[in-house]
């Protein structure tokens, strides 16, 4: 014979871990990919450094790093890589394949 096992119950704390979990957006799928591209709203690391290749999300955070890491060298926007325009996906003509096959039929 087996005994009564009792049921488990859970704290208030790990149900609302569970809650926030479920309903936070952590990034991912469709909405990830536009929010790391920053195609509608600026995304995550638009400039980056021309020395040491560093990434910043604006230029006011560019600057600071710049003053911070390179004082011998003079400031210039100008030099700045925008990711944004150089890292934008391209549309591609064929469908990729799925996990697995090839395109022809």
């Amino acid at each position: 014979m087996t005994g009564k096992a009792k049921p488990k119950k859970h704290t208030a704390k790990e149900i609302q871990a569970k809650i926030d979990a479920a309903l936070t957006n952590r990034g991912g799928g469709k909405a990830g990919i536009a929010d790391r591209t920053g195609k509608e709203k600026g995304g995550h690391a638009k400039y980056e450094c021309p020395h040491c290749k560093i990434t910043a999300p604006d230029l006011k955070t560019m600057q600071i790093h710049h003053e911070s890491k390179h004082p011998k060298i003079i400031y210039e926007e100008s030099k700045l890589v925008n990711l944004h325009a150089v890292l934008a996906p391209v549309a591609e003509s064929k469908p990729k394949p799925g996990i697995r096959g090839s395109l022809k039929k």
